[in-house]
């Protein structure tokens, strides 16, 4: 692995039933080519769910093939977050179930970025409570209300370090 490209983020399973955690290990695992071998938690949010957090380094993009990887399994709760690399924006990723995948571009800092297309489709020909509305999904806002308390569940939680190999 060259140093180009090379970025880190962290992959956040809020909720996972206990049968198909090992299932999300080796789609980690496969993902990042080295062996994820996570530390569940309970989910208190969820009582009978698993939660998990992974720190991974990898090429840029990694975090996009990550979030398919999990997104195998929809009655997961999760999200990868990818850092900013040279040339390439950061990411994030969330899913609840009912609601499907989300993605968006981020700043250094973390934030959503919105860029002037979405914009310029945004106000159009639009009323202000349809504005409102579609603003509301190009920040995630119904992700992270649904995804909230099960953040908030995993504070103080291990998180495990992993690193692409090859």
């Amino acid at each position: 692995m060259s140093n180009r490209g090379i970025t880190s983020g962290v992959v956040y399973v809020h909720s996972s039933p206990s049968a198909v955690c090992p299932h999300v290990e080796w789609a980690i695992s496969g993902t990042l080519g080295v062996r994820a071998d996570l530390k569940w938690t309970a989910q208190p949010a969820a009582p009978g769910q698993l939660r998990t957090e992974c720190a991974w380094t990898g090429d840029a993009g990694t975090g996009g093939k990550l979030s398919s990887a999990l997104r195998a399994w929809p009655m997961l709760r999760f999200e990868v977050t990818e850092e900013p690399s040279p040339g390439v924006d950061g990411e994030r990723f969330c899913f609840a179930p009912g609601l499907g995948l989300w993605r968006a571009r981020t700043s250094a800092n973390g934030d959503i970025v919105v860029n002037e297309d979405q914009l310029r489709s945004l106000v159009g020909n639009r009323g202000v409570e349809a504005i409102a509305h579609r603003v509301s999904e190009l920040v995630g806002s119904a992700w992270d209300d649904a995804l909230e308390p099960f953040r908030r569940a995993g504070d103080g939680a291990p998180v495990t370090w992993l690193h692409r190999v090859g």
